[in-house]
């Protein structure tokens, strides 16, 4: 073989060698993601935790608190549909009882008013002492968002740390995402599933090796093959 040959040959086995380890990489980050929705799926059938039990307990485990709402600090997410609709996701705290402390509780789903975005449909909280059935979250639902935090009852997002230093609350540092209907409002609570993105690791995968066999393709068509059928060694 001719050096430049040779260095045909080895940029081949190069890019092959990683595009093949791309696409199994992809195929370890889906194995990854099934892993942690396995993980989810045993917390959600372990017991449900009370108030006593939320020091050091782990996201996605069900819970059943009790306490008291604090209304006037009630924030709507906007730009959350459900069900095809536009609305907003209800994040209230809740005061736990026989605790110092409170938690944020994504209530459920209401719809937003068709012609005035800033018009809040009506929202029944009880008072006094309330059961809350759910499950637990980092955080409320986040979107991706350019801004900085914003403030007043419609907001885009809601971060847990700084909205207890906005409000003067001991939030604890999680979120329940309520999953249990009351009997006091009539929010919607349609959760979408957890998206892994499992598709779209097989299909990067599946991208990354069809590039290695297209690479391993043209190096022996071009270098082996053809220069065999025109009658010139290779």
């Amino acid at each position: 073989m001719t050096a430049r040959r040779w260095l045909v040959l080895l940029a081949a086995v190069l890019a092959a060698a990683l595009t093949a380890r791309l696409g199994f990489w992809q195929l370890d980050r889906a194995a990854q993601k099934l892993a942690l929705q396995a993980a989810i799926d045993g917390q959600a059938h372990k017991p449900a935790l009370g108030n006593a039990d939320l020091a050091g307990a782990d996201l996605h485990r069900r819970v059943e608190l009790r306490g008291t709402w604090v209304p006037e600090r009630t924030v709507w997410l906007d730009n959350r549909p459900m069900d095809g609709r536009a609305g907003f996701y209800v994040v209230t705290p809740l005061r736990l009882a026989g605790r110092a402390d409170a938690i944020l509780v994504q209530r459920g789903w209401a719809p937003r008013h068709a012609a005035d975005r800033t018009q809040l449909p009506p929202l029944a909280t009880p008072a006094g002492e309330v059961d809350v059935q759910g499950r637990l979250a980092a955080s409320p639902s986040r979107l991706y968002d350019l801004g900085a935090g914003q403030a007043g009852a419609i907001r885009q997002n809601l971060d847990p740390a700084a909205f207890a230093q906005e409000t003067g609350l001991a939030l604890l540092p999680m979120t329940v995402v309520q999953t249990a209907a009351g009997s006091d409002d009539a929010l919607l609570r349609n959760w979408p599933a957890p998206d892994f993105g499992l598709h779209k690791h097989y299909g990067y995968a599946f991208q990354w090796f069809a590039l290695c066999a297209l690479i391993l393709i043209l190096y022996v068509w071009f270098q082996l093959v053809r220069p065999r059928l025109r009658g010139r060694p290779s």
